[in-house]
Formats: structure tokens, C-alpha cells, sequence
């Protein structure tokens, strides 16, 4: 056995290849250090020197590996290897492997170590730029919702004239039918009051005939008649004005963070139409061609709004009398709503900018130049798309096309 391995130590090939390999151990760039079965440093490199230097000032190798962890020698003696970054006194950081094996029998401990101190630093920095570009990303989404939301209310401010009279109507009404009630009560009252009289009364007959001539005298046949009549009319008055009320909420809902959930299109779109109607009934004719539509994933409060600009535009692309022909319906697991206008038109040349921000071409105090550029954002965070086409002088259609339901956010694009 010995003879062999002289032999193998004799032979010029096996010699010259540990010559290589201690010039490599030497000459690499990497901090080295190889120990004994004691963890007496055998061979030291000259990187591990000059990181000692820079790590330990006036000390050596040996006070490198005092900086391992008890329990990191522990983990090289049960599992043969251990990894991990410790902080030398001086601030720097290094990354320390262990190797653990026999060669020739004899236990040897290869530690590779590096000052990662600068990569920690990258890896500081780029945390601290993704926060930043995280905390800029929350702004602009605040700064969009308060856009959509600010137009939303001016889309309403254009129509409070509109929405107030739609109100009025019915209050003015109701409150006339009040008063009229009233009289109709002290009516009844004094009927009420004659018939207690004529009860309480051991007199003649005659009694009976006063009661009959007061009946008579307070119209109280009439009053019986009109009665359900006024209570019909004030009931409907009421639930028109509670109707646009609720329209009005739900169109000026917020809903910050909700989910999208399943909505009736035609209940937004039906909702919506009576928050502009005031707007449109004295020039425009309203045709409905309603299809079957499933409920839709969606943000109805949102789409709301984009109904609402599209129906605002196309009123206003009507100068005296004209037509807007509302049509839905649903294939291919998308719902979409048309809305068609016999308006002016838009110019050819204009067609391509209408969705940009801030482009109109409404005289000054019609428009903000933001309302189909917010309602391009909200369909395509909706996933889905408005067609246009227009001819000037025949007029214009919009048609918003939605998924039924929203894909998964690993199929979503990036928006």
C-alpha cells in the first residue's frame, strides 16, 4: 500500500497537477482558507490576507473564522457544510462557505469567504427605490381616484339644474296634494264631529237629516272619490324622488377597494338615464332596444360613469331634435351597450384624439376634456374596450364591450 502511493506521489502528472492546484488556491480572487481536522489553517490565500486586513485591521486570518457561529461548526460536523453572512466589527459583511471532507483520511475544512458588503448595499438600494416607486404608484392612484371621482361630480354639477327640476316636479306636487289633504281631513273631521252629535242626541229624526245635509254641504262623496286618487299620485311623486336620490348615491359611490361583482348593466344604464333625463326629454327621443344580458363583473358604479359621459355627449351632439337608440346584448362571453346618437358627428380628423385627456371639442363651460379619457381608463381597467364610429352630419355611436367575467390576474395584461 505504501509503495502504491509513493509510486502515486512519484508520478510526475499527479505532481505537476498539485503544483496547479496550489498555484490556483493561491492566485484565486476569492478568500480561501484550508484547515485541519482542528481548524488549524493550513493554506491561507492572499485574498483571505487582504480581507482579513480590510475586515480585522491588524489581525489575521485565524480571527476571520472566529467570526463563524458555534452553531455553524456544529451544522459542518452533522451535515459536512454550512453557509451563511456575518458582520465583522468593522461593518463589513461577509459570506462564509464551509466545506467539510476527509482526504486520504484526514478531516479538511475548505472556507470560501466574500466581502458582500457592496451587494448588500445594491440589494439596500434597490429596496429602497422599489418602496420609493411603490409609494409614488400609491399617489398616482389616489390621484387618479380623486380625478375620476372630481369629474364624476362635475358630470353631476352639469346636471344639477336638471336633477333639481326632476325633484321639484314632484315635490311641487306632493306638496299642493298636502294641502288639499288637509282640507279634505277638516272635512271629515266636521262630518266626523256631526255624526258624534247625532249619536250623543235623544231628539227627533231631524238630526239625521242635518248630518245628512253637512254630508252633502262637505262634498264628502267627492272627497271619497279624490282621496285614493291623491294618495296615489303624492306616493308616486315620492318614490320618483327617493328613485333619483338613490340614483344619485349610487352613481357617487366611491367603493374604494371593493371587488368587482356580478351587476345588472341594464339597471346602471336605466339608473343612469334618470339622472340625465332632464337633460335630454325636451329634444331627444329615447329608443330601447334591449337585449338578454347575464350579470356582468364589473364596478357598476364605475360603468355608471362612463354611461353617463357617453349619454351627456350624445345630448349634447343633439342641437334641436334628434334620436339616441340604446342597444345591449351579450356573445362570446362579452356584454355590450351601444349608444347611438343623430348628432353632428365628429370630424375624421378629430376621431383619433377624443379619448386623450384633456381634448375637446365643446365650447368653454360644456366640458373638461377629461370625461371619455376617465371613461377609456375605467373600461380598460375593466378589461374592455370602446368602439367608435362617427359620420358628421348623421351622427355618432359608442358601443362599451365587457367581459362578463373578469380574468384571472395571472391571464390579466399589465396595465
Amino acid at each position: 500500500m505504501s509503495g502504491h502511493g509513493n509510486d502515486r506521489q512519484d508520478d510526475p502528472g499527479i505532481a505537476q497537477a498539485c503544483g496547479d492546484l496550489d498555484w490556483a488556491f493561491r492566485a484565486s480572487e476569492n478568500a480561501v482558507i484550508l484547515l485541519d481536522g482542528e481548524r488549524r489553517p493550513l493554506l491561507v490565500n492572499a485574498s483571505a490576507q487582504a480581507l482579513s486586513g480590510r475586515a480585522l485591521p491588524g489581525q489575521g486570518p485565524d480571527e476571520l473564522l472566529a467570526l463563524l457561529p458555534a452553531n455553524g461548526w456544529e451544522q459542518v460536523r452533522s451535515h459536512g457544510h454550512w453557509a451563511g453572512e456575518v458582520t465583522a466589527p468593522s461593518g463589513i459583511v461577509i459570506e462564509i462557505v464551509v466545506r467539510s471532507g476527509l482526504r486520504d483520511g484526514v478531516d479538511r475544512h475548505l472556507v470560501m469567504l466574500e466581502d458582500v458588503s457592496h451587494r448588500n448595499a445594491g440589494q439596500v438600494e434597490l429596496q429602497r427605490r422599489h418602496d420609493q416607486l411603490q409609494a409614488a404608484h400609491h399617489r398616482l392612484a389616489g390621484t387618479q381616484e380623486q380625478l375620476l371621482q372630481s369629474e364624476k361630480m362635475a358630470s353631476i354639477g352639469l346636471l344639477a339644474a336638471g336633477v333639481a327640476h326632476e325633484i321639484n316636479n314632484p315635490i311641487g306636487y306632493v306638496h299642493s296634494n298636502l294641502g288639499t289633504l288637509h282640507e279634505y281631513i277638516g272635512a271629515l273631521f266636521a262630518l266626523i264631529e256631526c255624526q258624534d252629535e247625532a249619536l250623543q242626541s235623544s231628539g227627533p229624526p231631524a238630526a239625521l237629516q242635518d248630518l245628512r245635509a253637512q254630508r252633502e254641504r262637505l262634498d264628502i262623496d267627492f272627497i271619497l272619490g279624490d282621496l285614493p286618487k291623491l294618495m296615489a299620485e303624492s306616493r308616486e311623486g315620492i318614490e320618483r324622488v327617493t328613485k333619483i336620490v338613490q340614483d344619485l348615491k349610487e352613481f357617487s359611490y366611491v367603493g374604494r377597494g371593493d371587488p368587482m361583482r356580478p351587476s345588472d348593466l341594464h339597471k346602471g344604464l336605466e339608473s343612469t338615464l334618470n339622472i340625465v333625463w332632464n337633460d335630454l326629454k325636451y329634444k331627444v327621443r329615447v329608443d330601447k332596444h334591449y337585449g338578454d344580458l347575464p350579470l356582468v363583473e364589473c364596478h357598476l358604479s364605475e360603468i355608471n360613469q362612463v354611461l353617463m359621459s357617453l349619454l351627456i355627449n350624445a345630448g349634447q351632439a343633439i342641437e334641436h331634435r334628434g334620436t339616441i337608440v340604446l342597444t345591449t346584448g351579450a356573445e362570446d362571453g362579452e356584454a355590450w351597450i351601444s349608444i347611438a346618437d343623430s348628432g353632428c358627428g365628429i370630424p375624421a380628423e378629430a376621431l383619433p384624439r377624443i379619448f386623450d385627456p384633456f381634448f375637446t371639442s365643446k365650447p368653454i363651460g360644456r366640458g373638461t376634456g377629461l370625461g371619455l379619457a376617465i371613461a377609456y381608463s375605467i373600461v380598460s381597467k375593466h378589461h374592455g374596450r370602446i368602439e367608435v364610429s362617427s359620420e358628421v352630419g348623421v351622427g355618432s355611436t359608442f358601443r362599451v364591450v365587457l367581459p362578463v367575467v373578469q380574468p384571472a390576474a395571472s391571464d390579466a395584461p399589465d396595465q
